[in-house]
């Protein structure tokens, strides 16, 4: 099949943010087969049970993926307008608060790129993250694998520099200054109207127990609405998670996550909120990139 829309696989996973909250992922809003098809049907035209949406599987959310990569723009451009159209319909009627942090605003920047409008500067994370390049997506990769290579003092001054412009390139810009201290690095940011702290460290042996309870005991110290980011190159212990314990305000990444982030072109903003939401359903504070995108 060619695929001549010009939507993203970054779009395609905002998509499924908004589209799969109510049901799990493999649904679409809470519509069922049947009222899945007459939407397509009465509000598009389009036959959605028609064998060239279903080559990679019969589920209502691969269709509509298979859908919008397979039509034109303005075709996309109207499917997502009904879709939030209806979406809006649904948050009215049960009386839901939106689960999506910044739904609106990413939902307008993919519209407003579909429909060729040239999207306004801006500082905030969602609409930054919508148009970060590969170029500069392919320069701070590269920059994180210069970090390892280099010996310990010279590697925390350039974790220090790394971590600045990840967050500056995706409009997470810090509230305070990172700050280094030996490996680790200091700082906060701010997030769909959470203010996180960091704690980065880039030692040579993974994250155990102790250091994340001295870590939450400064988010404790702080506003309630305060959470944390724990960025450890080397990870963290199995046995310092499990002991760790669960339903903690720290959501953790590691080295493997940055990389893989980096790699396949996924925004941070896109990768904190997912940790954030998974950390909501399941307790745990780490999940993988991986895990939480797989191929």
């Amino acid at each position: 099949m060619t695929l001549i829309s010009s939507i993203r696989s970054i779009d395609l996973r905002l998509i499924e943010d908004l589209v799969d909250f109510v049901r799990g992922p493999g649904f679409v809003l809470d519509f069922s087969d049947a009222s899945f098809a007459d939407f397509f049907a009465s509000e598009l035209k389009v036959n959605i049970d028609a064998p060239e949406y279903s080559v990679n599987g019969r589920s209502k959310g691969k269709r509509l993926r298979c859908f919008l990569q397979s039509c034109d723009d303005a075709m996309a451009v109207r499917t997502l307008g009904a879709l939030w159209e209806h979406r809006s319909e649904y948050l009215a009627r049960t009386a839901g608060t939106d689960p999506v942090v910044n739904a609106e605003s990413r939902y307008e920047g993919l519209i407003k790129r579909l429909s060729g409008a040239v999207m306004p500067q801006s500082t905030n994370a969602a609409a930054t993250a919508n148009v970060l390049d590969r170029q500069s997506l392919a320069k701070i990769k590269a920059d994180l694998l210069k970090v390892a290579a280099l010996g310990p003092q010279e590697r925390g001054f350039a974790f220090e520099d790394f971590l600045k412009r990840l967050f500056d390139a995706f409009g997470l810009v810090a509230r305070e200054p990172f700050r280094l201290r030996g490996e680790q690095v200091d700082g906060s940011f701010q997030l769909g109207g959470d203010t996180y702290l960091v704690e980065a460290k880039w030692h040579g042996h993974p994250i155990g127990v102790a250091e994340l309870h001295v870590f939450h005991g400064k988010i404790e110290q702080k506003a309630a609405w305060t959470r944390g980011l724990f960025v450890s190159n080397s990870g963290f212990t199995d046995d310092g998670l499990a002991a760790f314990g669960r339903g903690k305000r720290v959501i953790c990444m590691d080295g493997l996550d940055l990389y893989e982030m980096l790699h396949r072109e996924i925004s941070l903003p896109e990768v904190l909120e997912r940790k954030v939401r998974r950390a909501a359903e399941t307790g745990s504070p780490f999940i993988r990139v991986r895990d939480l995108f797989p191929y």
